[in-house]
């Protein structure tokens, strides 16, 4: 990483996900994939005490409370990437309405609460809610390092063209972990 650590966030994107919906099949299979490569950053956080900050869809729901979303997305499909990587009451927990977690979350404010400049983001999909949140990461001046072997996307083509987006517009570290 580019930055310090002391002023570095883990961002989870749509981690807790029901996988419901056309081509979420797919998504499944690539964010299987990458699992491990998930648990590893959240220990290496945990271990680093580092804020992990969970930014997820909302699921008509509109409440921030991650039980609740976890009771809504949990079936014998999701629950082999929730259950691992579900937040605990020591995380942040924020719901989005639409793609990117910065587009009407307080997200920049807990940011600059906790003092960080530097995002070490992850999750799903990579070709849409984690490339609208680095645009909008990108446009606020953070710094970010997302791995793409952290990133999965519906298609492995998609997820490719988005980290080389990620890292040759939005300047993105994309060297995996």
């Amino acid at each position: 990483m580019h930055s310090s650590l002391e002023n570095t966030a883990v961002l989870f994107v749509d981690i807790v996900n029901d996988f419901n919906f056309d081509g979420g099949n797919n998504l499944l299979a690539n964010t299987k994939d990458i699992l491990p490569h998930l648990l590893r950053l959240r220990n290496f956080a945990k271990e680093k005490q580092l804020p992990i900050i969970y930014v997820n869809d909302h699921y008509g729901l509109w409440q921030a409370d991650f039980h609740k979303i976890i009771n809504y997305c949990h079936n014998d499909r999701s629950k082999q990437i929730i259950e691992p990587l579900k937040p605990d009451d020591n995380d942040y927990f924020l719901i989005k309405p639409q793609h990117s977690a910065f587009f009407q979350t307080p997200l920049q404010s807990l940011l600059n609460e906790l003092g960080k400049n530097n995002l070490l983001m992850a999750g799903i999909a990579g070709d849409i809610c984690i490339l609208f949140t680095a645009k909008d990461a990108y446009m606020y001046g953070y710094d970010m390092h997302i791995p793409k072997n952290c990133m999965a996307s519906e298609g492995k083509d998609n997820n490719e063209y988005a980290l080389y987006l990620l890292h040759s517009v939005m300047k993105a570290n994309i060297t995996a972990i």
